[in-house]
């Protein structure tokens, strides 16, 4: 592992970058390069300066995003966790496909300056495999690129040809693990956020060591607060953090994901986890949606569902508990989305507001 930022070199398609050679092709300018290369190139400048941060952006996936500081040597640590548990080495060679705005695709440069991997640059779209000829022992990609690419039968191949595959930046629901399950590499879910500088934790999605549970890197401790989140303890990444998460921890250290604590919504007193209902409601609806909630005199919130597209409503007493079903089921032309593809539950809730504000005008 290189941690010192001075001796780190980034090589790229038969290119070696290092600090100067990134100076002198940033003289160049962006329109001589590739959006995608530019980004890295622009990142690499903000890497290898003397600054001992970087500024990331949150995804603001249940709020308003924001710009928090990370230090580069907290990074640094985040790279060798990763690739010390999935056991890469100098010469591997690792996907670039996600966006550089933020920390998942960030911490795949950091891992590759770390550990000496050779890096293959994609722009951040949802077939990043279309072209990709060379042998990739690793990659980092988000729910909605492995979906895609299960899809077409040479992407599948592809990706079933890379030796370890993460997936982060959302939630993988039931059935696309079912469909990842038959693949002979390692495919893992991801348990981070920003303020943990990419993941903490990783679940194992196929094979026979697939698992509903996350075991956490080693040095990362994991605590309860009183109202059952998940208290992260790792003075290398962030220190101790508090997040909104759920969670049950089990008597082996891992743990498994119960939803987001500001994603509960109390109607009439029950207590309904928003992830829990839509993974029921996956087996129903095969549209993208969500669930959300209004305000509500006689229940406090009332339950709604914003649907893109048609199913078949009546099938929604087939999934979901009593006294779960929606107040409210609307068609929607899109789902709100963050800038990386996440549900962006607040838009959700702003835009089921109006809708009501409709409904009763």
């Amino acid at each position: 592992m290189i941690f010192e930022r001075e001796k780190q070199r980034l090589r790229v398609s038969g290119e070696v970058l290092t600090r100067e050679r990134v100076a002198e092709l940033m003289m160049r300018g962006k329109s001589a390069f590739d959006e995608p290369i530019w980004d890295l190139l622009c990142f690499l400048g903000e890497w290898f300066s003397d600054e001992k941060t970087v500024q990331l952006h949150t995804s603001g996936s249940t709020g308003t995003p924001k710009i928090i500081t990370a230090r580069k040597e907290a990074m640094m640590e985040s790279a060798r966790m990763t690739c010390e548990a999935l056991g890469l080495k100098a010469g591997d060679r690792a996907l670039l496909c996600m966006n550089l705005r933020y920390i998942g695709a960030k911490m795949v440069v950091v891992r590759a300056l770390v550990a000496d991997l050779e890096l293959v640059v994609r722009a951040a779209s949802g077939h990043p495999l279309c072209d990709v000829a060379e042998k990739i022992c690793f990659a980092a990609i988000v729910p909605l690129q492995l979906y895609n690419m299960l899809q077409n039968d040479e992407e599948r191949r592809r990706l079933a040809a890379i030796d370890k595959v993460i997936v982060g930046g959302g939630a993988v629901d039931a059935e696309l693990e079912r469909a990842v399950y038959e693949l002979p590499n390692a495919v893992y879910s991801t348990y981070g956020m920003t303020e943990t500088l990419s993941h903490i934790a990783l679940r194992r999605l196929n094979g026979k060591e697939a698992s509903s549970l996350y075991t956490p890197f080693e040095g990362i401790g994991l605590l309860l607060s009183e109202e059952e989140t998940l208290v992260i303890d790792a003075p290398m990444l962030c220190g101790r953090l508090e997040t909104n998460d759920r969670v049950r921890i089990h008597a082996d250290g891992r743990f498994e994901v119960l939803g987001r604590r500001d994603n509960v919504i109390n109607s009439g007193g029950v207590k309904i986890q928003i992830e829990e209902d839509e993974m029921l409601l996956r087996t129903v609806i095969r549209v993208p949606f969500a669930l959300t909630s209004v305000s509500d005199v006689r229940l406090g919130q009332a339950v709604v569902l914003l649907v893109a597209g048609d199913f078949e409503e009546q099938k929604l007493d087939e999934c979901l508990p009593k006294y779960h079903f929606p107040h409210h089921v609307w068609r929607v032309g899109k789902i709100p989305e963050t800038g990386n593809g996440k549900i962006d539950r607040k838009a959700c809730r702003q835009l089921a507001e109006r809708l009501l504000k409709g409904e009763n005008d």
